[in-house]
């Protein structure tokens, strides 16, 4: 396996353990508090905090900074890259304090006019009262977060595909122990219990955040990171960060509005649809990341570093490459999974009127999983070369076309009709993006025989997830379920196989 495929194993590993841990903190959540008001609030409560991380660190500074960071190593070592670290951490932590004192006086009028208008007067004052906590797990992750990008930077990648996993660590303290009124046993294990409620989650995450700034320090220590205590907005690379961060604020700040959107949406349908859109993300977000973002992660450094050297044409056919890779995996999931996902929202113990809402969430979300995972592609093609203009622009123009179809769709579908609005908006993002990189370098786009391949795929890979559901067998819906899916991957495998070995050899 080439050094690319080792990384991009190791990442999807780790993202798919993070997953795991995920699904059974939700799941361990959903039967505890089942899709209640309480529950509605919790997950409205964290969209500001998450926009704040985002914005000013998380997704939003390591795509604008690990290409810039890439060059510094490139062409001046690592002392000097250590230190342009240095100053853009000590600028993000400083701004993101500050927005968090800011939301932390504004709270309450977020909540009653933008976040969930719909809600009560008390499931508002909790909404509230939750984000101000929300906002110290923000502070941490807005240092870890760069932390994550300088090793990424450097070409490390194992602590950070790790640190995920250690946040739901913390969640799922807070779920087991905190948040329980009453103690109760696990296997050989007697848990003990605070009564915290629906504030011990939040407490967990706190806990969470620590731990996944914790796992990544040794990886600092190892490439020998130093801190400098300055900032100086002149200095050239600060500058060359910063002029790609605005745009780049901008294209998270409207990926942002789109999940402020749904959720206020929601609040104006039945309740538990805020939850049912939590959970139908997480079942798409778990193939779309394993496959997706494990892919993107790893080849931003790889296409930056191509960029640095001019090398234009390994960036063309690297590019290729991975969008024939996404395309090949993604296609036939997202048919497989859109067939099989029943016994699996089975598990979170849900009625049957609430199980429907969000077994039909989930499919409509898993409509976009082609879609969003060639836009972690696409987006990063575009920020390699230092170019954050145009993923901005087609992200505004994204979050229109969201609003509007989720307008809409939400009346008549419900929180299905919000799932599948998000679907066809980002995935028409991620064409118009494709598209434009055609344009630059034609020939990134030569993926007919992929195709051909990976449709036949996808449709035999259903049928078979579709006929084995429905054989007469003495086994639970679950183990089914899983037999299914197992069966409807092993027969699409064949067919996509080429892709397979091409990603192990990139």
């Amino acid at each position: 396996m080439s050094r690319f495929a080792r990384s991009a194993l190791i990442v999807a590993v780790f993202f798919g353990l993070e997953k795991v841990l995920g699904f059974v903190r939700q799941l361990l959540i959903a039967r505890q508090f089942r899709l209640s008001a309480e529950l509605d609030a919790f997950n409205a409560a964290n969209n500001i905090p998450d926009l704040i991380f985002v914005l000013v660190s998380g997704g939003t500074l390591a795509l604008a900074f690990i290409p810039v960071l890439s060059e510094t190593l490139e062409k001046h070592g690592r002392p000097a890259a250590w230190d342009l670290f240095s100053r853009i951490a000590n600028l993000v932590f400083l701004v993101a304090a500050g927005l968090s004192l800011v939301i932390v006086l504004l709270a309450d009028v977020l909540v009653r006019s933008v976040v969930t208008p719909g809600f009560s007067l008390e499931q508002q004052r909790l909404v509230a009262d939750l984000m101000r906590l929300n906002l110290i797990s923000t502070l941490i992750f807005s240092v870890s977060g760069l932390v994550m990008a300088g090793l990424q930077a450097n070409q490390h990648f194992l602590l950070p595909a790790m640190a995920p996993s250690m946040f739901d660590l913390g969640m799922l303290f807070g779920v087991l122990i905190l948040a329980p009124e009453t103690g109760y046993r696990l296997g050989p294990l007697e848990l003990p219990a605070l009564g915290l409620g629906i504030h011990g989650l939040v407490y967990g995450g706190i806990l969470g955040a620590l731990l996944y700034l914790g796992i990544q320090v040794p990886g600092l220590v190892r490439y020998g990171f130093h801190w400098t205590a300055k900032i100086n907005l002149r200095h050239p690379g600060v500058l060359q960060v910063l002029n790609l961060l605005g745009p780049r604020m901008l294209t998270v700040g409207f990926i942002q509005v789109v999940f402020i959107l749904q959720d206020n949406f929601a609040s104006w349908l039945v309740e538990g649809s805020v939850s049912a859109l939590v959970y139908g993300w997480l079942f798409m977000q778990g193939p779309e990341t394993i496959i997706g973002t494990a892919i993107a992660t790893v080849l931003l450094p790889t296409i930056s570093e191509l960029v640095a050297r001019s090398d234009f044409d390994g960036f063309r056919d690297t590019l290729n490459k991975a969008v024939r890779v996404i395309l090949a995996l993604t296609i036939p999931v997202a048919a497989i999974l859109i067939v099989g996902l029943r016994p699996l929202v089975g598990l979170l113990g849900f009625e049957a009127a609430s199980a429907d809402l969000v077994v039909w969430t989930s499919r409509a979300y898993m409509i976009g999983i082609i879609g969003h995972a060639l836009l972690e592609i696409a987006a990063r093609g575009f920020y390699a070369r230092q170019d954050a203009l145009t993923p901005m622009l087609l992200s505004g123009l994204t979050t229109l076309v969201f609003a509007g179809l989720a307008w809409i769709l939400a009346r008549p579908l419900g929180a299905p009709g919000i799932a599948l609005a998000n679907a066809v908006a980002f995935t028409s993002e991620a064409l118009i993006l494709w598209w434009l990189h055609h344009r630059r370098m034609p020939g990134v786009l030569k993926v007919s025989k992929t195709l051909w391949r990976a449709l036949p795929a996808a449709l035999l890979g259903a049928l078979t997830v579709f006929g084995v559901l429905r054989l007469p067998l003495p086994v639970p819906n679950l183990i089914l379920g899983l037999l299914g899916l197992l069966a409807g991957g092993l027969v699409a495998l064949p067919f996509i196989w080429k892709e397979v070995r091409l990603l192990a050899r990139f």
